[in-house]
């Protein structure tokens, strides 16, 4: 297949695409787009746990050191930190070759939410622990709350 629609109208050659594998219409196929974006799908679901590990590492280090501002802006941590859990258990959930995946970005994601929790929050990183001070069963257990007895 001829792959410019590819570049130049994307949502018809997915179309295309879903028509010629429904139909089984290999000559319609362009196979290496299609390998490409299935690969990108891959990375898509491997991105998004990153992006909510370090969003929810960087939300439990504002409760855990902003701890007089739950008040105000706790609401809003509470449901990020929540959100982010769950986005991550549901990824997990629909590709489980994916469940060691935060275990191996949990350094990465830490060491960039410690940067963001301290230009956010205008405390010195020396004031966020260099190492993340929770285990990932932890961070990704729904009842943990750093710095409350209780949820």
């Amino acid at each position: 297949m001829d792959g410019s629609l590819y570049d130049t109208d994307f949502y018809t050659w997915t179309h295309a695409q879903a028509m010629a594998l429904r139909t089984k219409d290999i000559a319609a196929l362009d196979v290496e787009h299609l390998a490409e974006e299935i690969e990108s799908l891959g990375r898509s679901d491997r991105r998004a746990i990153a992006h909510q590990l370090e969003r929810l590492l960087l939300h439990l280090l504002k409760w855990c050191y902003e701890a007089d501002r739950r008040t105000r802006a706790g609401k809003s941590w509470r449901s990020s930190i929540y959100q982010g859990r769950s986005a991550i258990t549901d990824l997990i959930e629909e590709s489980s070759s994916l469940r060691d995946y935060p275990a191996q970005r949990l350094a990465l994601a830490y060491r960039r939410a410690r940067q963001q929790a301290a230009h956010q929050t205008g405390l010195p990183l020396a004031a966020f622990p260099e190492t993340c001070p929770w285990p990932l069963a932890q961070v990704l257990e729904e009842e943990f709350w750093p710095g409350e007895t209780q949820g």
